[in-house]
């Protein structure tokens, strides 16, 4: 998969459908406390829906998803 087919600005777009009239912005941002992962919070005031708030968090590869990175797991190997 392309990175730019999962940049924030495209997520959003795909997301929140943003239009000139309801635009989207930026309410939130920084890093998880147990992992110092990043993530922002989107949000939208729809006309018909109210308030509308999503979070994206990046991932190693650079790419941005609604959902979090997984964590790194312990692993054990035999020699």
């Amino acid at each position: 998969m392309n990175i730019a087919e999962r940049s924030l600005r495209l997520q959003v777009e795909k997301w929140l459908v943003p239009t000139p009239s309801t635009p989207a912005r930026v309410t939130q941002f920084s890093r998880t406390r147990s992992n110092q992962r990043r993530f922002v919070r989107v949000e939208i005031i729809r006309p018909a829906g109210g308030l509308v708030g999503i979070f994206f968090f990046r991932h190693d590869d650079g790419t941005w998803c609604v959902f979090p990175p997984e964590t790194a797991r312990l692993a054990m190997r035999a020699c």
